[in-house]
């Protein structure tokens, strides 16, 4: 606030008089929690950087296929192995085709795995977990013992195995990834609702007769939205890396389709001879987890109430 309006008499020594009213006036806006959010978000210049890559790569990845005259199907082999130039800013692989094209083809099928794994993990884990933090009792016990059972198995062993006994594919690479991806969005659910159920507001909900789903997907859920969109956001990275790994073992996307992790594969045995077939995916790889890995650090610290200043 600022200073409040005072007055004095013509006696240059008499005290000073505060008047009635300057002491309740407001010189500063509030704001919402979401606004306060933001304003924190954009004073996050590193979280705020990773935003706008993944915006940069979202938007490569949608535009460079379209309008590139070149496909990402298509040999060449007149043009294999052509380092980067004006023809083929990315240079050419060994069957001529355009690196470029297929690094943003790449771009398109790890953001889908991403993304796809995050929303399904999004909403397994927040019924799962509401259920179990909101009931407790029994129902938690029972619910969190068989969480930490499939838990216990690793997600790359699960994930591995039924790449092998389905056929590799992205619907089998998502299906794989979300069997064990979702028990930490659960966890974090659970902690979330064993927190805010005893809030007066709960309470006073139901008491007023409010039934157990309104009162969890109107009143809690809603309420602990700052974790769980943190959890999502940390969660792509995760799975861009896992359909990566895979794709590079060869249990992932197959060729000819394009993939960062098959096209890593393809470019190892030459990355002397030839460094681009490497760089450009390995680049674009590393840049996109990174920017998610910051970005949801940033909503992580904007979130959380201790560091407001």
């Amino acid at each position: 606030m600022s200073n409040p309006v005072v007055t004095r008499d013509d006696n240059p020594f008499a005290p000073l008089r505060k008047e009635a009213s300057a002491g309740e006036k407001i010189t500063r806006k509030s704001l919402t929690a979401w606004q306060d959010i933001r304003y924190r978000m954009k004073g996050n210049k590193l979280a705020m950087f990773g935003l706008w890559v993944i915006v940069a790569v979202v938007l490569l990845a949608i535009l460079i296929p379209i309008l590139s005259p070149y496909d990402h199907f298509s040999n060449e082999l007149a043009n294999k192995n052509k380092a980067p130039s004006w023809s083929h800013w990315f240079g050419t692989d060994d069957l001529g085709r355009d690196m470029l094209v297929r690094t943003m083809k790449g771009a398109q099928i790890s953001l889908f795995v991403g993304v796809m794994a995050a929303i399904i993990d999004f909403f397994i884990g927040i019924v799962y977990g509401a259920i179990m933090g909101y009931y407790g009792g029994k129902v938690d016990e029972i619910m969190n013992r068989f969480s930490e059972i499939l838990y216990a198995v690793p997600n790359l062993l699960v994930t591995i195995l039924l790449l092998v006994v389905m056929e590799p594919s992205l619907t089998t690479i998502i299906v794989a990834m979300s069997i064990t991806g979702w028990i930490n969005m659960a966890w974090i659910v659970r902690g979330q609702m064993i927190q805010l159920k005893n809030q007066e507001y709960a309470l006073a909900s139901q008491a007023l007769g409010a039934g157990h789903m309104r009162i969890l997907f109107r009143h809690l859920i809603p309420n602990a939205m700052g974790p769980i969109i943190v959890t999502v956001t940390l969660t792509v990275p995760s799975a861009i890396f896992t359909e990566a790994f895979l794709s590079f073992l060869g249990l992932g996307v197959q060729s000819p389709a394009a993939s960062w992790g098959t096209m890593i594969n393809d470019s190892v045995g030459s990355m002397t001879l030839f460094p681009w077939r490497l760089f450009f995916p390995a680049f674009f790889l590393s840049l996109t987890m990174f920017a998610f890995n910051v970005f949801g650090d940033g909503l992580r610290d904007a979130f959380d109430p201790k560091l407001k200043k």
